[in-house]
């Protein structure tokens, strides 16, 4: 299924367009933007495509795709049509869009352009995409951090080619209390086990669709894969 398919950061994060806080992050310093995280092979057919076809190297989806539902507060994780897995998630308490400086999630297709966090441990914090050093217990008072992962998407549309300039992330957060309805101010959030697992699962160029349609618009209930895990 090949589908056309975030924020303040509370003491460590900052995207803002004007301002610099985490979840706004920095469209700079683009020495740090996790294309480290890109190995060898995928790079090369990147650059193959690109040659090709500049457009085509936005959009080099290997396999699956995920679908984040905006009313469900759900991430679906898609291979050919069947739910692999599916999770709880956060995203913007002021609602879809893409101006900058709104703190809202933007809708439509995106891919992911970067991965931070490999084998960070569960909480470790991560500001302007580096980790501190410091771990952060979940609903720890007080701490509304990006931590344990980091996916940073890349918008494909006109409605969302401002996100990743906006550093529009799906990332941990310790405020795992809030998962399940809007309270971010952006980026989409994630408890971290299941930052952790998607993290894993997805490559440079998966696709993203952010939309204000229900799940099971795109994934049937009697169409689980046996494989697939949920929240």
């Amino acid at each position: 299924m090949r589908r056309i398919f975030s924020r303040r950061t509370q003491g460590t994060t900052a995207c803002l367009p004007a301002v610099a806080s985490a979840e706004a992050g920095a469209a700079v310093d683009q020495k740090h933007d996790g294309w480290e995280a890109v190995t060898p092979w995928v790079f090369a057919l990147t650059l193959l495509l690109f040659s090709l076809d500049p457009s085509a190297a936005l959009a080099a989806p290997l396999s699956a795709d995920m679908i984040v539902s905006v009313p469900d507060q759900v991430l679906a994780f898609v291979d050919r049509g069947k739910l692999i897995a599916r999770y709880s998630i956060s995203t913007s308490k002021f609602g879809t869009g893409d101006s900058n400086a709104s703190y809202r999630t933007p809708l439509g297709t995106l891919f992911v352009s970067a991965k931070i966090g490999d084998r960070l441990p569960s909480g470790a914090v991560i500001k302007n995409r580096i980790p501190t050093g410091e771990t952060v217990a979940v609903d720890a008072p007080g701490r509304d951090a990006i931590v344990s992962r980091v996916i940073w998407l890349r918008g494909m549309e006109t409605q969302n080619q401002k996100a990743r300039d906006r550093c529009i992330y799906i990332h941990g957060t310790p405020e795992e209390h809030r998962i399940g309805k809007p309270a971010s101010f952006g980026c989409i959030r994630m408890r971290s086990r299941d930052i952790i697992d998607l993290y894993d699962r997805v490559h440079i160029g998966t696709h993203v669709l952010i939309t204000p349609r229900r799940i099971h618009d795109f994934v049937k209930p009697e169409e689980p894969s046996l494989l697939a895990r949920s929240d």
